[in-house]
């Protein structure tokens, strides 16, 4: 089990899937994705999902998830999303009255009674009073991670750069003709 911290949206795509007995169907679902705005979370559910569309896709709605934190699991049964709610509870210093504050976290698992342990496996690790106060099946079918570009994408993509920033430079000094 680990946790991961971020940017999370859900999106919703609807697009042509090819069912098991080869038919083809338009099908609507929910993915989470890690990006840094809603332009980029679209953007990546696409590039994501193309292989599994041979038709038309559209992303009907994109918004910031009302959770910051994931907990992937690394158990391959587990194919299920939970919405867990917690609530952590401190101690005012001053009025020394117990104050909640109410915490959302995605979780991975196959069942409600695994999810409710791998909270309680992730939770138990910190120093934080807690109480479990919702957990819930999403609709959510799967989770994508920011993967960073490697290297050699990196220095291609580097390299474009600078190449077409050369071009327009040399435009610029009317050195090139466009």
């Amino acid at each position: 089990m680990r946790a991961k911290s971020g940017s999370w949206f859900e999106t919703k795509i609807k697009y042509q899937k090819t069912q098991e007995d080869g038919s083809e169907k338009v099908v609507s679902e929910c993915y989470i994705v890690e990006a840094l705005s809603c332009t980029g979370a679209e953007a990546s559910i696409i590039e994501e999902m193309a292989v599994y569309s041979s038709g038309d896709m559209n992303v009907p709605s994109t918004k910031e998830a009302n959770f910051k934190e994931v907990f992937f699991s690394d158990n391959g049964e587990d194919d299920k999303w939970y919405a867990a709610k917690l609530q952590f509870i401190t101690i005012d210093e001053k009025s020394e009255k117990e104050k909640r504050s109410n915490v959302n976290y995605l979780v991975q698992a196959k069942s409600l009674a695994r999810a409710l342990r791998y909270v309680d496996e992730v939770m138990g690790k910190t120093m934080i009073d807690y109480d479990i106060v919702g957990l819930n099946e999403t609709k959510v079918m799967d989770v994508f991670e920011h993967v960073a570009p490697s290297s050699s994408e990196s220095k291609e993509m580097k390299n474009d750069r600078s190449r077409k920033q050369n071009s327009k430079n040399a435009r610029q000094d009317g050195l090139c003709c466009t």
